[in-house]
């Protein structure tokens, strides 16, 4: 089988699911991870059996490397990216795909120009409980829908994160760092948003670090804790979502749910690959559990990779692609906009839907 040479830049804590997944998929070949800190770099490698430990220059001048995944830091995803386009390699970053729209324009545009692909997380859309809920809608079993309604309510990061500086920073906050799964997922479910309505707030300025190693850290917070959004989708559709780091208490809310013609659909938390999908159609009396119809139910990240790969390999389209991740970029940005100005913040981004995966997983 045909292999595509597959390098990761950054080796933190999210590196170790890619370095364990690359594995699973028969036509990646994980040759050599990279890190500032090599050691780093050289601990993941020797962990997970991968042949090279590498400076973040030596990865990207490696001819062999055809494709880097790019697991760094958000403020730096934009620079890698590039970097590894000029470089001459296909890139899938994690998410988001850049902090700034800018920066998502200037990797899009690279990429164009050296005739490269761009993929970015999440890849959780691609995953059997969002599939099978795409399914559905589909095949017509919830009718014509009408409505949906999104919620990421928690509270915050610094309770677990051994790091969590970043995630009250510019590019972090609940939107950036876990919009993505929920607007990836709606558009999934969806198509793309032609105009968005956004309430922000910081509710506490600052935080302090509950987790080791830096407990009783202070972190000065940058960028909105509690959004709350209006959604028109280009298809008619009304979604309103909600994303917070302020819900000290918890939630009781469901992740996601759609409103049909026919019926109503809840679907699994887009942050994992399985979950339950639940129906109630017109005039049921309850929700009934639908069995899931697809692989990858468990932790599948790097599925977009494989997907992206086989695109490269073979030719085709591939569904976590740079198109779809800058229109997610887009519409975050528009949410705190909408806020900021007091006025609707209209998309000036379109992507397609992303193709639905097939019962017979083409990325195996």
């Amino acid at each position: 089988m045909e292999k595509l040479k597959i390098g990761i830049i950054g080796c933190g804590n999210i590196s170790s699911i890619y370095l364990e997944n690359c594995k699973k998929f028969p036509h990646l070949e994980l040759i050599a991870c990279a890190d500032l800190d090599l050691e780093r770099a050289q601990s993941q490698a020797e962990k997970f059996g991968v042949p090279k430990a590498l400076s973040v220059d030596e990865l990207l001048s490696d001819p062999d490397i055809q494709l880097v995944i790019n697991l760094t830091i958000p403020k730096a995803h934009a620079a890698v990216c590039i970097q590894a386009l000029e470089a001459g390699k296909h890139v899938y970053t994690e998410k988001p795909l850049a902090v700034t729209r800018e920066e998502g324009k200037q990797i899009l545009e690279t990429a164009k120009k050296k005739n490269l692909l761009v993929g970015s997380a999440p890849d959780t859309f691609l995953g059997a409980g969002i599939q099978t809920a795409i399914h559905i809608i589909e095949q017509g079993e919830i009718g014509e829908p009408i409505g949906a309604s999104a919620f990421m309510i928690c509270r915050g990061h610094e309770h677990w994160h051994p790091d969590p500086s970043f995630y009250y920073d510019f590019g972090g906050g609940p939107m950036f760092d876990m919009g993505p799964y929920y607007l990836t997922a709606l558009v999934a479910l969806l198509g793309p948003i032609k105009r968005i309505s956004g309430s922000t707030r910081i509710s506490y300025p600052e935080r302090t670090v509950l987790s080791q190693p830096k407990a009783g850290t202070k972190i000065e917070v940058k960028i909105p804790t509690h959004i709350s959004g209006v959604i028109d989708f280009a298809s008619g559709v009304i979604g309103n979502i909600t994303t917070s780091f302020d819900a000290f208490g918890g939630t009781s809310l469901p992740p996601i749910e759609i409103y049909g013609s026919e019926g109503t659909l809840l679907v699994p938390d887009p942050n994992t690959f399985g979950g339950t999908v639940k129906i109630r159609k017109r005039d049921e009396a309850e929700f009934k559990e639908v069995p899931l119809a697809y692989g990858y139910l468990e932790n599948s990240r790097g599925l977009g990779v494989a997907d992206m790969a086989k695109a490269i390999l073979k030719g085709r389209n591939y569904r976590a692609n740079g198109e779809l991740a800058y229109h997610v970029l887009e519409a975050m940005h528009g949410f705190h906009d909408s806020s900021d100005r007091g006025q609707h913040y209209n998309m000036e981004s379109t992507c397609s839907r992303p193709e639905s995966v097939p019962y017979e997983l083409e990325v195996k």
